[in-house]
């Protein structure tokens, strides 16, 4: 091998080992480009996508409790005030002539029988008339009897004929008339015996005395008014002013609690009279509610009443899940995508129980309970539903 030929056998070597470390670098250089192209899609997409993506899967809702208050039979309840009275109030006064009054026998508070003397008239001049009445027929027997005898008499003598026929009629007559004397003068003691009765203030039926406005001294006739009120057989009752609206659905019979004015005691009664008319003035109506007796009923006092007047079907709510704005009262309910849909309701009674819905549910839609002044129509939430309280 000469020079030259060793010459450009390196040179070949050469010019292979360079297009060799070309290759080498442009594969280096394709790789870096790579690289740095997905560097910069990373930056460009991906670091703006998977916070997006994230966010999209770490998204919270707000939790939300909710209730379905199905549909139950509530009792309307009815609120009214009025007064306590006595349910049959008697007004006793003098039913005779009058007279002045000796002694009083009852004070307000006290138990009377019918019949019984409340007060007494001093009678002492009737009761001369009515002995003298009883001697007139003391004087009318005996002329009775003396015209009997006559009669017998004169019979006797008829036959033989002592006596005519006329004269025996006239006796017969003057019997008959002298014992109708004895009638006439019985009849009239007795009249003034019915007088000297009627002198006596008495208490027309069995009951307890309201008031007393006479006492002894006092000149009384049949114009001086009551003397005594009573309440018959001490039944009491309220009468209860109701709207006329409220009047429209209740019944006799319904059971009603009363609550005097500064006390705590409540008492069972029942509506035993509704009003037949309305008040045009105050637009409102009277129940009478009756009451059985108890020294914590006064009449003329004042009181409150609940009055339970029948039932119907309706969902309940408590408070919390009732809003209002102008538009009126609306409650939010959850759609089936968990949305929040705004619902307009009407309200009925408010109890310890919750508030009635007359409409505008059915009870079988997912209510929302509360924090619903922080929901908007249209936001998701999710739901936890609760249990309807019974």
């Amino acid at each position: 091998m000469n020079y030259e030929t060793a010459t450009f056998e390196n040179d070949g070597r050469l010019a292979i080992e360079g297009e060799k470390r070309s290759k080498r670098k442009w594969l280096i250089v394709g790789i870096v480009a790579l690289v740095v192209a997905a560097a910069i899609a990373y930056f460009a997409f991906g670091r703006d996508a998977k916070p997006a993506a994230a966010a999209a899967k770490t998204e919270q809702l707000p939790n939300v409790s909710v209730v379905v208050p199905g549909s139950k039979t509530v009792s309307r309840v009815l609120s009214a005030t009025g007064t306590l009275a006595a349910r049959r109030e008697m007004p006793v006064g003098v039913a005779g002539e009058g007279g002045m009054v000796t002694r009083v026998l009852v004070e307000p508070g006290q138990w009377v029988q019918a019949g019984q003397v409340l007060a007494q008239v001093d009678r002492s001049v009737q009761s001369e008339t009515a002995a003298s009445l009883a001697a007139q027929i003391n004087v009318a027997q005996a002329d009775a009897a003396i015209a009997e005898s006559e009669l017998k008499r004169a019979k006797s003598l008829v036959d033989r004929g002592f006596i005519s026929k006329a004269d025996l009629e006239r006796r017969t007559a003057t019997r008959d008339a002298a014992l109708a004397r004895v009638n006439v003068a019985r009849a009239a003691l007795g009249e003034q015996r019915a007088r000297n009765g009627r002198l006596d203030v008495r208490a027309p039926a069995a009951g307890l005395i309201l008031t007393r406005a006479v006492e002894p001294g006092q000149i009384v006739s049949s114009g001086t008014g009551t003397l005594f009120r009573m309440a018959k057989g001490g039944e009491m009752e309220m009468r209860a002013a109701l709207s006329e609206a409220d009047l429209a659905g209740l019944s006799v019979g319904v059971q009603a609690s009363v609550t005097p004015v500064g006390s705590t005691q409540s008492f069972k009664g029942q509506v035993w009279q509704v009003s037949p008319v309305i008040d045009p003035q105050t637009r409102q109506g009277i129940a009478r509610i009756a009451l059985s007796y108890n020294p914590a009923l006064r009449p003329g006092g004042f009181a409150a009443a609940q009055i339970t007047s029948g039932g119907s079907n309706a969902p309940q709510l408590p408070n919390s899940a009732i809003q209002s704005d102008v538009k009126g009262n609306f409650v939010y309910v959850l759609d089936g995508q968990d949305k929040v849909v705004r619902r307009q309701i009407t309200l009925g009674d408010v109890s310890d129980a919750g508030v009635t819905i007359t409409g505008g549910l059915t009870g079988t839609e997912r209510v929302v309970l509360s924090a619903g002044a922080f929901l908007n129509p249209g936001q998701k939430v999710k739901p936890i539903l609760k249990t309807a309280q019974g």
